[in-house]
């Protein structure tokens, strides 16, 4: 048969729950704190790429069985690659060593140490015939009869007509938040939809770093603070703050490994950093992409304590744009 073809993860909207009035023709998965994977399994053999389409099956060979969990076709499945801290709860925190690490044998640790499961959520072509244009029910029927369970990956139930509950119960277990999917809805490849509705217990965004301030005291010589942008519609990286907290020293010395060979002499922000963050900065071409947690966006499009969660590698800068400012929260 001809090789499976390449797609882009569909994209949820942020917004809130469907009305009661509504509500059965909208079913309510959890939303989990990872990185979306699409896995393609192909001649019993599994690659995993990013939602930026970069190919990350060498980071987690924990998941490699999985071409042996669909009953021989060959598949392209959607879901959320997770770690789990102590509690149980997904930790995007754990997950940042394994998001870089590409040396097989700190590789093969780190799967031992750390390791992660695949949540499965979706299935978007099986051997020649392609699912993308079946409803949401659908899919998640046929995903089911042929995902077989294994010890790391599994389908994680849905919600049917219940999405106050399912929202309820993510706060206590400590989950990010919910989404709620049109039941008659096909998979849009690429696209951001309001057929998938993200609600959100925590307010996230992801930002561009275009440069750091040092660091004094306990972190002299390390990086004291980052300063961060966001691509306005014309393209213009615009600063939407600085955040100086959620830091551990083992990612303020990888931040300052990757930044020293894109320092520049000057800004990449094409409007003036406030003099206070600009004096001693030490300015980066914007090549990175991170996640922050944070309270609000004020009126002039600046982060309100802001706290780092870590680097997203499978984000590219161009993505990072205010008119998608909506969509975080």
């Amino acid at each position: 048969m001809a090789h499976l073809p390449a797609y882009q993860p569909m994209l949820a909207q942020l917004g809130s729950l469907p009305p009661p009035a509504q509500e059965d023709r909208w079913c309510t998965e959890m939303k989990w704190d990872g990185v979306r994977a699409l896995a393609y399994v192909e001649g019993r053999a599994l690659r995993l790429t990013s939602r930026n389409g970069k190919d990350i099956t060498p980071a987690y060979p924990e998941l490699y069985p999985i071409a042996g969990a669909v009953g021989g076709h060959d598949v392209v499945l959607d879901g959320e690659i997770v770690a789990w801290d102590e509690q149980g709860r997904p930790s995007f925190g754990a997950l940042q060593p394994r998001m870089h690490q590409r040396n097989p044998a700190q590789v093969a640790e780190l799967a031992r140490s750390t390791p992660v499961t695949y949540l499965v959520f979706d299935i978007l072509h099986v051997d020649d015939t392609p699912s993308v244009r079946r409803p949401y029910t659908e899919r998640r029927e046929l995903l089911k009869s042929l995902v077989m369970p294994g010890y790391r990956w599994e389908v994680p139930v849905e919600f049917d007509d219940h999405a106050q509950e399912a929202l309820e119960a993510s706060v206590r277990l400590g989950l990010e938040g919910v989404v709620c999917k049109l039941r008659s809805a096909p998979y849009r490849p690429g696209r951001r939809s309001a057929e998938w509705t993200k609600v959100k217990n925590v307010r996230t965004a992801e930002v561009v770093i275009g440069g750091w301030k040092p660091g004094a005291g306990r972190r002299s010589g390390l990086i004291g603070s980052l300063l961060l942008g966001a691509y306005d519609p014309a393209g213009r990286l615009g600063y939407v703050g600085h955040v100086g907290t959620g830091f551990t020293e083992a990612m303020l010395r990888d931040l300052r490994e990757r930044l020293a060979p894109l320092e520049r002499p000057d800004s990449p922000f094409t409007v003036p950093v406030p003099r206070e963050f600009a004096r001693d900065a030490r300015w980066v071409e914007p090549r990175l992409v991170g996640e922050v947690q944070f309270m609000e966006i004020t009126e002039d499009h600046r982060l309100r304590h802001p706290s780092w969660r870590g680097l997203r590698p499978d984000r590219v800068p161009s993505e990072v744009d205010w008119a998608e400012r909506r969509d975080v929260g």
